[in-house]
């Protein structure tokens, strides 16, 4: 018989139970002082299911968690997951109207909330009535996690659930926009599960995550971790010096960061004295990665280094094997195995390989839509001549002649001067050349006579002096006349989301009142 995790479609659950069976003193879970071993997590996740079956939900019902990384947390995402109840993972630091419209939203039967997330809800007259709420800590209103579990020992009702049965609701806005619901199907986790072996996923695996189980980036490699037998250590909070001595200390193999955090990490002046040898794989996702700090990190950084280009939406992935293409670091890679990446003009025709244009997907693990909002999703499809469904990224992009796709910039990002299209990469690639950059973001600002203008914001590197017109004038020396910038400024930080997504909106309002 064909072993589960090699079988075309699974349950992430079935493999966690299997693994309890075989490995039980095994440690699944691990956050601070507090660990589980695979019985241990089985058998709570029981008690989560058969107490979301007590209270009345049943497969395909929703239910919120917005609370900050915890064991807990993993447990009840997991447990509703045995149930066929569709977990919709919420950000704890939204605005309070955001929160309550993405609870209504998802039409959630149950709220697990901790403190922070039940003050927001309750700071807004748009949280809806009625629905019950359960304690993620001790200061939050409603019964404690523990009070409201099954008791200890009792066995949920079995669930049959299809491919295409909604496994979670990631709310996106992207860096701008109304959140929208993104159902992800069982297949689409799946997907993720079976590529795992690829990665080095197994029993001895330690993957340590400080990236929030709220963000699918988390998700991408904390399923696979756990349907592989292997450990998973959270960190609520990332503090580089604390993660490179857990990543020493428990012998780390694998682990997923976004670009900032390699930045930080790798500026430390102690990374070196850390002992990283067992590192097999890193992964990185959510926001462009910029090719020095690909480069730095194979340098100095024991393991493979791989880079996921895609959409919380699914659509198409595009893979970097850094450390077997270190001339390509520049790029996101090519796309993965079963993935049709193709790129498509403005009027929706598909272009041919060296033109620009923007880069839609199709592959195994794409979500079913946005959670009822039909006209939207409709927005973000593209659909081939021959009627294949694809998803739009809205990233503008070029494969080079090995297939392998540079990202130029965000299609929402680029400015247009003077009827010139301007990518802000090429010019923050342009700054981070100069040796008292330590990062930087150009926006598009309204221009009466030239449509829009470049605008840069900087943050100058620790133990270096700058001047804005310095700046701007060395990196005007560098650039094309049609891309010279209007303005410079120099910034302590760059407003980023939880997973390090530049907020270019946030910059654009700082200058808005001011734009000409």
């Amino acid at each position: 018989m064909t072993p589960l995790i090699e079988q075309e479609f699974g349950l992430i659950t079935d493999l966690i139970h299997q693994h309890a069976v075989q490995a039980p003193q095994h440690l699944a879970l691990v956050e601070g002082t507090h660990t589980l071993t695979w019985a241990a997590l089985d058998e709570r996740m029981n008690r989560v299911a058969a107490a979301l079956q007590r209270d009345g939900l049943i497969a395909g019902d929703a239910i919120v968690i917005c609370a900050n990384t915890s064991l807990d947390y993993a447990v009840l995402f997991l447990g509703a997951l045995r149930a066929g109840v569709v977990v919709a993972p919420l950000a704890p630091g939204g605005t309070p109207d955001s929160l309550a419209r993405m609870v209504s939203d998802c039409r959630a039967r149950l709220l697990f909330l901790d403190s922070t997330a039940a003050q927001a809800l309750a700071a807004t007259s748009l949280a809806p009535a009625g629905i019950p709420r359960v304690a993620m800590n001790d200061s939050a209103p409603g019964p404690s996690l523990e009070v409201w579990l099954a008791p200890a020992g009792q066995q949920p009702a079995p669930v049959q659930l299809k491919p295409d049965a909604a496994f979670n609701i990631i709310y996106s806005s992207g860096t701008t926009g109304e959140p929208k619901g993104i159902v992800q199907p069982h297949s689409m986790r799946w997907a993720h599960v079976r590529r795992g072996r690829t990665y080095g996923y197994g029993r001895r695996t330690v993957t340590l995550l400080s990236t929030p189980l709220y963000s699918n980036t988390t998700l991408v490699v904390f399923f696979p971790t756990l349907a592989f037998g292997g450990t998973v250590v959270l960190m609520p909070r990332f503090d580089a010096g604390v993660y490179l001595k857990l990543a020493q200390d428990l012998r780390v193999t694998h682990t997923m960061l976004v670009p900032v955090q390699y930045q930080r990490l790798m500026a430390r002046p102690d990374f070196g004295a850390h002992d990283l040898s067992a590192f097999h794989m890193k992964f990185s996702t959510s926001a462009p990665f910029s090719k020095a700090v690909k480069a730095d990190v194979l340098q100095r950084w024991p393991g493979g280094l791989v880079e996921f280009y895609g959409m919380t939406e699914g659509g198409g992935t595009c893979i970097l094997e850094a450390h077997l293409h270190p001339d390509k670091l520049h790029t996101v890679g090519r796309p993965a195995e079963g993935h049709d990446i193709r790129l498509i003009d403005d009027d929706g025709r598909e272009l041919h390989p060296g033109q620009t244009g923007e880069v839609v997907g199709h592959s195994p693990g794409m979500m079913t839509g946005y959670y009822g909002r039909p006209e939207q999703t409709r927005g973000a499809e593209w659909f081939a001549p021959d009627g294949k469904r694809f998803i739009r990224t809205g990233d503008v992009g070029r494969f080079d002649a090995n297939g392998f796709l540079t990202l130029l910039d965000r299609k929402k990002d680029m400015i247009i001067s003077g009827g010139f299209n301007i990518y802000p990469s090429d010019l923050e690639d342009v700054l981070r050349g100069h040796p008292a950059v330590a990062d930087v973001a150009v926006v598009g600002l309204p221009s009466e006579q030239w449509g829009e203008t470049p605008a840069a914001f900087v943050v100058v590197r620790q133990g270096q002096t700058a001047q804005a017109g310095e700046l701007q004038e060395w990196a005007n020396q560098r650039v094309g006349k049609t891309q010279r910038l209007s303005a410079l400024h120099l910034v302590d930080d760059l407003p980023r989301s939880p997973i390090g997504k530049v907020l270019k909106r946030e910059l654009r309002e700082r200058l808005a009142p001011s734009s000409s």
